[in-house]
Parts: structure tokens; sequence; C-alpha cells
């Protein structure tokens, strides 16, 4: 299901309509569509563009960074967070105590793992906090990399299994791709999305890496 995508148009419908019912729960407020988010989005032709529009340069050095410089999750409602949000977003047959999920099923995008419990569930940022870091984001102040962080506009934030979640680390595409092949064009799109909006940098590898899991790549119309 994951080989051919949908446009972007269709993609931001999705989810405002997902997070606008969130809303009715009091957890999160309604969202405005954004203009960059690709999903893989509005073709390859799209994905490539904005890949191109990318600055190239070194990986920054990690000195400074720590993960409590991009606090998350946030709070959406009494004790409920953006990890919540996810979950239920992501998951079939939720099951809620108050806007907390405490049960449901997912299936992991990265390896095609069915998982059953919350507990079993990584939320992972399609761009690692440290990558952004080595990108651009160690010039930015704490709320944007807070902002960053809990990005639920961009297609940024995922609920997979912890194993491929922990496989992956801080990696970009040149390091880690996903076990599910099918993924990649969704991945790489998804990834040069959350980039071109954050204006973070790519290494050359990476870009490289990104183009070829682009080039292959066969996508759809909305209806």
């Amino acid at each position: 299901m994951f080989a051919r995508l949908k446009s972007r148009a269709a993609a931001a419908t999705v989810t405002v309509s997902a997070l606008a019912l969130l809303a009715t729960t009091a957890c999160v407020p309604p969202l405005e569509p954004d203009p960059d988010i690709a999903g893989g989005g509005n073709g390859n032709g799209n994905a490539s563009k904005l890949l191109g529009e990318l600055t190239v340069a070194d990986a920054r050095p990690m000195k400074g960074y720590s993960r409590n410089k991009f606090s998350h999750w946030r709070s959406t409602g009494k004790n409920c967070d953006v990890r919540d949000t996810v979950l239920e977003r992501d998951g079939k047959n939720i099951e809620l105590s108050g806007c907390n999920v405490v049960g449901g099923t997912w299936v992991s995008v990265y390896d095609n793992k069915t998982l059953s419990e919350p507990l079993q569930v990584d939320i992972d940022h399609m761009v690692p906090l440290a990558n952004a870091w080595r990108s651009g984001a160690d010039e930015w102040n704490d709320k944007d990399r807070s902002d960053f962080a809990n990005d639920l506009d961009r297609p940024q934030l995922f609920a997979v299994s912890a194993s491929s979640n922990r496989s992956k680390g801080d990696q970009d595409p040149s390091q880690w791709k996903p076990a599910n092949r099918e993924y990649w064009c969704q991945y790489a799109g998804d990834w040069v999305a959350v980039k071109h909006h954050w204006k973070l940098s790519v290494t050359a590898a990476e870009k490289t890496a990104l183009t070829g899991m682009l080039e292959d790549c066969t996508w759809t119309s909305a209806p």
C-alpha cells in the first residue's frame, strides 16, 4: 500500500481531518494544511524539486547537543501528550482512557511488524533530533527545537516498532533505510519535506541516497 503515494493535497486533507477529530477530545487544536508537506507528496517531480533546493553541507559538530534541548512530548490536555496524539492517529481499534491511548493495533511502516500494545510502539522522528542538530538546528533557540520535536503538521512523527526506531537511531538515508523497501519512496519524500520546511541541510552522501530512492518511484494523482 505504500508503494504508490497519494497527492500532497490528499495527504494534507487526511492529516487535517484526523487532527480536527482529535481536537474534539481536547487533545490538540485543528491544524491548517501546510504547503511544504510532500508526504512523498505532489509526485516524484515535487520531491526531487524540493531536494534540489536543499543546501548541501558537511554535518555540523555534535558539540553542545542534548535531547533536552528538543523538549518533547508536549502536553495536549489533561495528562495526554503528543505521543498519545500520534498513537491514536496511526493506530486502529484504539482504546482510550480519557485521551490516553491504552490499547490498539499498529502496523510499523518501517518493517511491517504488527504491534498490539502501546508500549511496543516508539514514536519516531522522521528526521532524528541529532541529525537536525548537525543540519542546522544547533543554531535554533530551544522553542524552535521543541516545535520541531513536536511537529504534527509535517510528516515528522510516526508510530513504528521500537526495534526499527532503535536500529535507525540518528542515521540519515545514506546510512539507514527501512527494511520495508516498499516504503522507500514515501520515506524519502517525507524526509525531504521535513528538511525543506525546517531549512535543514543535507550532506552530499545523504542527497545521493535520497536521489536514488526517489528516481524509480511511481506516483498517483488525486482523483
